[in-house]
């Protein structure tokens, strides 16, 4: 590690914690140029996931857009938002351990309809209204349907 204030390559650690909830390890190091002190930080490198859109484009993949997407669902609903995280949580998990590069939009997107059907049921009918694109009140009432009878068989 290069020292910021005298650029020697050659430091000590003399403090290491952990950060973040254990997924960042804070070090405090000293120079043996200059001796001043400074402060780095490790985390674990992520390989980059591309979502593969229905269109055929590719973009990385963006946990703060599925957040965005499920608390908008969720809107004036009584989910606390520590729920939401950890849902949002455990899809970027299934998405990391797939050990892929790549995952379909329509994958994400069964994981958070399968999240949410758990959590709320009136923000699953919202998410799902604008993931599935239903076109009329058929269609609509069709996924109701679904959910009454599935709801009926437990």
């Amino acid at each position: 590690m290069r020292c910021m204030y005298c650029s020697c390559t050659e430091s000590k650690v003399i403090d290491s914690r952990s950060a973040d909830d254990d997924t960042t390890i804070r070090r405090r190091r000293e120079c043996m140029g200059c001796g001043r002190r400074f402060t780095t930080y490790e985390t674990i490198e992520i390989a980059p996931i591309l979502v593969v859109k229905s269109d055929g484009n590719r973009q990385a993949f963006d946990v703060g857009k599925i957040k965005r997407g499920i608390i908008k669902s969720c809107e004036k609903r009584p989910v606390p938002l520590e729920k939401i995280d950890a849902l949002v949580d455990e899809i970027a998990k299934r998405v990391y351990n797939s050990m892929e590069q790549e995952i379909s939009s329509k994958a994400i997107g069964e994981m958070v309809m399968e999240g949410l059907k758990g959590l709320d049921e009136v923000a699953y009918v919202r998410y799902a209204s604008v993931y599935r694109s239903f076109k009329d009140i058929s269609s609509f009432m069709s996924e109701l349907q679904k959910m009454m009878e599935k709801k009926e068989e437990k």
